[in-house]
């Protein structure tokens, strides 16, 4: 069955194993999506949308009750908000196949953030109730929520933990096990998507390439690899597997404005892949997903001096991260980072106190206390993470500013004392 609004020259020819129309499911290749009025015209007295001819009803500076509206939201204003948005964004999309080497807009989709990416590639790939994602904890948690809300099975191949905490200073780090992901795909034909989140979150776990790779060209496997880039920019050069999309079609790369961008309220994902993949997203999303005051602050955000400035903060990040990882190894009671440090925040383990049973291991319950009492009593608020795998004891601390991350290591430094 053919992919609807698809070219025929579009059609994926590698890897040779893999046919797109076996991995989507036949309702969704079957479906006519929703065809909206800026489909077809967005210039003339447009009267063919039910919209408010009459503009928005926000008062302008002047008659605001004498209060000054910000610049943002004058900017804001003088956008056609009485208009639906584009259904298509091609200015952003070309930004965004510009800045990470894709051939085109044909390879870019974008969604109400990346959950919605997310809950669409499982739509669209994957049969309630009868098929399966495969994950690989511990990882983002909104995988399992995703494919519980659509009746579809989870299938878990932990990460591998090598190094343990406080066993002579040597930090955990987290790897993919490739041959027991292959083993679950032999397993298990119904497996459709397998997530792979790099860097992690919670762990910052970068995954190589080459891991990657062996991911997509094992032919057992007849579904779609996707790759959560979430926190990719602090991470080396060359890291993304954005570098892969033109070269397979099985494969979907997730990106965000939120991380290095820090525009986490504009609520805009990105998903890199196949334009046959992208064509399909597209015709399955909801009309007008992204609104036009999203838009206009994405547009602004990937204009070249907006890139520049982004890498710029994003290097300071990474001197902070540097420097919280440093002054966190110096406190009494907190063990050795784990992960692969390649995001925009760390994870610790928070040990048992001399004495106790406990002493210097992870202490699960102890890092509780210390993240609600830092919350509670010193008003810093980092993330417990100690249930998830690999994780025990662990606290996730955000790289804030050089002021913050002072204030995080002596406030913890004092809660430790305490408790």
């Amino acid at each position: 069955m053919p992919i609807l609004g698809l070219h025929p020259s579009r059609y994926p020819t590698k890897p040779a194993h893999f046919d797109i129309e076996q991995v989507i499911r036949p309702n969704i290749l079957a479906l006519q999506p929703y065809r909206c009025a800026r489909d077809d015209y967005s210039e003339g007295i447009l009267l063919d949308a039910n919209e408010n001819a009459l503009g928005h009803s926000i008062p302008p500076p002047s008659q605001a009750n004498g209060a000054v509206l910000e610049a943002e939201l004058e900017h804001t204003l003088d956008l056609d908000l009485h208009r639906y948005p584009s259904p298509t964004h091609d200015p952003i999309k070309e930004r965004i196949a510009a800045l990470r080497g894709l051939p085109g807009p044909e390879y870019v989709f974008l969604g109400v953030g990346s959950d919605e990416v997310i809950d669409l590639l499982m739509r669209v790939c994957v049969a309630p109730g009868r098929e399966r994602i495969l994950t690989t904890p511990p990882t983002y948690g909104m995988y399992a929520v995703c494919a519980q809300v659509n009746d579809v099975g989870v299938v878990k191949v932990p990460l591998e933990l090598s190094g343990v905490h406080g066993e002579g200073g040597e930090a955990g780090r987290f790897s993919l096990r490739i041959p027991e992901i292959k083993a679950a795909i032999d397993a298990d034909p119904s497996i459709k998507l397998i997530f792979v989140c790099s860097p992690g979150n919670p762990t910052g776990t970068l995954i190589p390439l080459s891991a990657v790779r062996q991911l997509l060209e094992y032919a057992p496997f007849k579904g779609v690899v996707v790759v959560d880039e979430a926190y990719i920019d602090f991470a080396a050069d060359g890291a993304s597997a954005a570098a892969l999309v033109a070269e397979y079609a099985n494969l979907c790369v997730l990106q965000t404005l939120s991380k290095s961008f820090g525009l986490a309220a504009i609520r805009l994902g990105i998903a890199l892949a196949h334009p046959a993949l992208v064509q399909i997203l597209t015709n399955t999303k909801a009309p007008y997903n992204i609104s036009t005051p999203t838009a206009s602050l994405a547009l602004a955000a990937l204009a070249p001096p907006a890139v520049d400035a982004m890498r710029a903060k994003v290097a300071s990040l990474v001197r902070g991260r540097a420097w919280l990882l440093h002054a966190l190894a110096a406190l009494p009671d907190i063990g050795p980072a784990i992960g692969g440090n390649d995001a925009n925040f760390v994870v610790v383990p928070v040990l048992g106190r001399a004495g106790s049973e406990l002493a210097g291991q992870p202490d699960t319950a102890r890092a509780q206390r210390v993240a609600k009492a830092l919350a509670e009593e010193q008003g810093v608020v980092v993330r417990f993470r100690g249930h998830e795998p690999g994780c025990a004891g662990c606290l996730r601390i955000t790289v804030g500013s050089p002021e913050e991350n002072e204030a995080v290591v002596e406030r913890l430094r004092e809660v430790l004392k305490s408790m």
